[in-house]
């Protein structure tokens, strides 16, 4: 009775297995070291010479007959497991010789566009590019720029500063630091641009960003005047806008240039519109990098890269160089 119960429940284990884990799962259990039907096997020891013979023979042709029936449904699994795999490789084939699908293609960003253009045309003219850390220490951002601590003229520039406060670091508010650590590492003479992101405390609007990004340059060399200046700058625009412009120097006040100036342009024959900062390199800015003010004359600029993409690609509102839109970005 035994051995028939053990046949029936084997035989039925192995037709509902459907993979061959399942079946190698009911393989051990009645064939495997300590299977049901081993079990008997080894309990054939403690029978009697009669009931041995009977049971033996039970015993081993039921094994027998597992054995095959295992066999055979491994065999009857990994030909379904092949049709499976046949229909899948049908289903999914890929024709080599079809034509590809076409990826759309990316768009290159507007203040991309505007710094790459920017570099490209001073780069002609000899200027290098450098590049500085957006945390800054205070030494750089201010004090090695004619701007000490509690001088009025910290004022202009609305600082994030990074706690602890007493640390001094802060994320620079103009990249006027790269041109310190530029000339502390080099000699004049030198043509340098220093494009780059920079943050102010500032309220957003159409006009204004709390993040936005700025292209500075310095000349340093014997005989450097603000009419280098003027004329550099008078290329840089005809280059970039493609076309000539007028522009106009406004006397103005920086702590790091003296004298100092604001550049405007006039624009599509319009009204004059203010473009960028600059003036003659403030000897005091050449005495912290250990320049010797008396041998060396330079002029430096700032200007806004963001108000170059606006006016070149006729963009109403700053907020949409930040706004991630697809719709705005894919028109470049």
């Amino acid at each position: 009775m035994v051995i028939f119960a053990l046949k029936n429940s084997a035989l039925e284990a192995i037709e509902r297995a459907q993979n061959l884990a399942e079946l190698e799962t009911s393989y051990k259990a009645y064939l495997g070291k300590k299977g049901e039907l081993t079990l008997i096997l080894r309990s054939l020891a403690n029978l009697n010479e009669a009931e041995r013979k009977v049971q033996g023979k039970e015993a081993n042709d039921l094994r027998n007959l597992l054995e095959k029936r295992f066999a055979e449904r491994k065999k009857e699994i990994q030909r379904e497991e092949i049709v499976i795999q046949e229909k899948l490789a049908i289903r999914e084939h890929v024709d080599v010789t079809a034509p590809g699908k076409r990826l759309p293609k990316g768009h290159t960003h507007p203040l991309t566009l505007a710094q790459t253009k920017a570099e490209e045309i001073f780069q002609t003219m000899g200027f290098t590019v450098a590049q500085g850390p957006e945390i800054e220490t205070e030494w750089y951002n201010f004090d090695a720029l004619n701007i000490p601590a509690n001088h009025p003229a910290r004022d202009m520039w609305d600082t994030f500063w990074l706690k602890p406060k007493n640390a001094g670091h802060l994320l620079r508010t103009h990249t006027s630091p790269v041109q310190i650590r530029y000339m502390e590492k080099h000699n004049p003479p030198l043509r340098i641009i220093a494009p780059g992101r920079i943050f102010r405390y500032e309220a957003t609007d159409a006009s204004h960003e709390f993040n936005f990004y700025q292209l500075e340059g310095l000349m340093v060399g014997k005989e450097v005047s603000v009419a280098n200046f003027k004329a550099i700058i008078e290329e840089f625009y005809r280059q970039f806008f493609g076309k000539p412009v007028a522009i106009r120097l406004r006397p103005s006040y920086f702590p790091f240039t003296e004298p100092s100036f604001e550049v405007d342009m006039r624009w599509n024959k319009g009204a004059w519109l203010e473009m960028m900062g600059a003036g003659i390199v403030h000897p005091n800015v050449f005495r912290a990098v250990g320049y010797i003010p008396a041998e060396w004359r330079g002029f430096a600029f700032g200007m806004g890269l963001d108000r170059l993409a606006m006016m070149k690609y006729q963009i109403p509102d700053i907020r949409l160089l930040y706004s991630g839109d697809l719709r705005f970005l894919q028109q470049f």
